[in-house]
């Protein structure tokens, strides 16, 4: 009969040779993930516009900020652009995942938004199209979305919503409101889906505000109590200087401990006196 041998214990220096070998291991793997980061860091800034348009009585202002810890970038964005009719596009919105591919991903959204809307004036139709553009590329992906036209001859804020968290709206004659407005399903999860489109008159001198939910929802920090604080926010600023306004409102993010990233857009409306709310 064979009798096995007893295994021989570890030496120290078996020891420090597995621990060695660990440690660079997950050196490497920190490495490889803050790269990741910083790479989906650039792509989301690069992809971002550097202004957004303005108009005689709209006021523009946006504002970006990427994850407290640095690991959940990658998926939020924001744009505003004319369209060829003389009005103006806003949208915002949110991607599933935290990485370079919700980075990439992002940057198709917004290319294929600006393209559909150049054709399609009304918001759900832009939605709409853009959904199905986006279920043709076969990515398992998925975003939320708000978009918004801006009509400057009839003054009108036409929005449609995918999935994605309401604005906020308040008048320099302190009225405000959350625009819960009606909507449908994120963008990109089921072919042939449609999105209401609701109509407001803005009447009178205020803002409109459209934000991604890393502003509003924390760790212990629930999105209705981040609605209500940015909406105290606007009411107490609405008249206001929409750069202060946006940097107000993302102070409400630092108050919810945020730990995905956060984008703001503020149309500030009446300000050259023609009125608009």
């Amino acid at each position: 009969m064979l009798r096995r041998r007893p295994p021989r214990p570890a030496s120290a220096d078996d020891l420090l040779t597995t621990l060695g070998r660990l440690t660079a291991q997950a050196r490497q793997s920190a490495e490889l993930q803050r790269a990741r980061v910083e790479l989906a860091e650039v792509l989301q800034r690069e992809m971002l516009p550097a202004a957004l348009p303005e108009l005689p009585g709209l006021r523009t202002a946006a504002r970006y900020a990427p994850a407290r810890h640095g690991l959940a970038i990658g998926g939020d964005w924001y744009d505003g652009f004319p369209l060829p009719d003389g009005s103006l596009a806003f949208s915002v919105g949110d991607v599933q995942g935290h990485d370079v591919e919700a980075a990439a991903f992002m940057g198709q959204i917004r290319i294929g938004l600006r393209a559909v809307a150049a054709h399609a004036p009304d918001p759900g139709e832009v939605l709409s199209r853009a959904n199905d553009l986006l279920l043709s590329i076969d990515c398992e992906l998925f975003a939320t979305c708000t978009f918004v036209r801006y009509d400057p001859a009839t003054r009108e804020l036409a929005s449609a919503r995918a999935g994605h968290v309401p604005g906020v709206w308040a008048t320099t004659d302190r009225r405000w409101g959350v625009a819960e407005d009606p909507g449908g399903l994120p963008l990109g999860v089921l072919p042939g889906q449609r999105y209401p489109v609701t109509r407001r008159r803005l009447t009178a001198a205020g803002t409109f505000v459209l934000l991604t939910d890393g502003v509003i929802e924390g760790p212990s920090f629930p999105i209705e109590a981040g609605l209500a604080q940015v909406a105290r926010v606007v009411s107490a600023r609405a008249g206001d200087d929409p750069d202060e306004i946006a940097a107000a409102v993302m102070c409400v993010a630092e108050l919810t401990g945020h730990t995905d990233d956060a984008a703001v857009i503020v149309l500030r409306h009446g300000g050259d006196g023609r009125g608009a709310g």
